[in-house]
């Protein structure tokens, strides 16, 4: 039997009493998410444990069944094996957001989603600036980026920027949680107050703000970590070849150390807009040389974090209509069983625009398996499937057929 986990980052959500008591997923018009449920068994996933942040990295990792309170060592070590950096058991890796701050208020965590080719100049201008033997930044994909301290130490407590939007940027700075991080935490700082004199009138924002558009005025560093200890698919559950596709540097990240190869597909952006074809199509042709495949889109969370309910609605009607509705004939058709997973890795409700550490809801189709009674795709309806609430790497196991 071959697998793919259909991951819809952050699609789950809470009842909006003016939108009629309904969540993005309740309200979205998804006949093949709906056909999905009703061909398999549903349940809920509690993916976040309680002494950690309910990031995307903790949570995809927590899918992919790993023991995260034993591995996890933060985003900043995923961003760097995305993008080839190779860490030495002494680099402190951070993710680095390129933000927009106004005054002193943090606008928001993104820039105003900056394309990629600005934000990989004005990377290379922090490090021409900032840059030193101990100090370096590396360019990843529109406001994600990477910052690496040689020598770092990793006891200082961040605040991940798409927590805390319209908020005084002054009581967010990042602090030592222990004596050790009193050095590196002062310097974080001080990245953030030079980056934010360096990229004030750089031509990249001053194009910006004359196209209406929300510039890079600061860096913010988060989710430091060291070179983490992870097993690989394959060791985990004997696995064969495994593949993941993503426009998110974290989940490729995710993907390197898992043992899983990178597949990159033209067009993904991981917004509203990306490529939804083209990473179904591309999951489909992974099948023919892989046995597992963890297909992950970014839209619904974005939409989530924007604060944008319709939007949200728009993105799960995507995924529903241009990717499962594909997987679901395209299996049909292969000779070979193919088992589908789908969910989302942590709820980002719209009306409080970060992510909660809720159970969200899954769906697990094993051919020839009897179904249960739930025929809708919802938080609801997932409530009431034969697998209750899951947790821990029981989700994997069940996915697998393994428990």
């Amino acid at each position: 039997m071959k697998y793919i986990v259909i991951l819809g980052d952050g699609m789950a959500d809470l009842p909006e009493p003016s939108k009629g008591n309904l969540t993005p997923l309740m309200a979205a018009n998804t006949p093949h998410l709906d056909k999905l449920a009703a061909m398999g068994k549903s349940g809920l996933f509690k993916t976040i444990p309680e002494s950690l942040h309910p990031g995307s990295e903790v949570a995809n990792m927590a899918v992919l069944g790993y023991d995260v309170e034993a591995v996890f060592e933060g985003r900043g070590v995923l961003e760097a094996a995305s993008i080839g950096v190779e860490l030495q058991p002494d680099d402190l890796a951070m993710r680095c957001n390129l933000v927009c701050v106004e005054g002193d208020i943090l606008k928001n965590h993104s820039a105003g989603h900056i394309g990629t080719e600005e934000g990989a100049e004005l990377i290379a201008y922090l490090n021409e600036k900032l840059g030193t033997d101990k100090v370096r930044f590396y360019p990843g994909v529109s406001y994600r980026h990477l910052l690496v301290i040689k020598g770092g130490n990793k006891m200082v407590k961040c605040v991940p920027p798409h927590d805390v939007p319209e908020k005084p940027f002054a009581g967010l700075l990042p602090e030592a949680s222990s004596p050790e991080g009193e050095e590196t935490a002062a310097l974080i700082r001080q990245l953030i107050l030079d980056s934010q004199k360096i990229l004030a009138d750089h031509p990249v924002n001053r194009k910006r703000r004359e196209a209406g558009k929300d510039p890079a005025t600061s860096v913010w560093p988060w989710s430091p970590g060291n070179k983490p200890k992870m097993q690989t698919l394959q060791e985990m559950y004997g696995l064969g070849p495994a593949a993941v596709i993503s426009a998110v540097d974290l989940i490729q990240g995710i993907g390197v150390y898992a043992g899983m190869d990178v597949i990159k597909v033209e067009g993904a952006t991981g917004l509203y807009d990306t490529n939804y074809e083209g990473k179904a199509q591309a999951t489909i042709d992974a099948l023919r040389d892989h046995d597992f495949v963890y297909l992950h889109i970014e839209a619904s969370d974005e939409a989530g974090h924007e604060g944008d309910y319709d939007l949200k609605v728009k993105t799960i009607e995507y995924l529903d209509n241009r990717v499962v509705r594909f997987l679901l004939e395209e299996t049909e058709k292969m000779d070979e069983s193919v088992a589908l997973s789908l969910l989302p890795d942590h709820p980002t409700p719209w009306k409080i625009r970060t992510h909660t550490r809720d159970a969200i809801p899954f769906v697990i189709y094993r051919p020839g398996e009897t179904p249960d009674e739930v025929t809708a795709y919802t938080e609801q309806a997932a409530a009431k499937g034969a697998y209750g609430t899951v947790e821990g790497n029981q989700f994997m196991k069940k996915f697998l057929g393994i428990e």
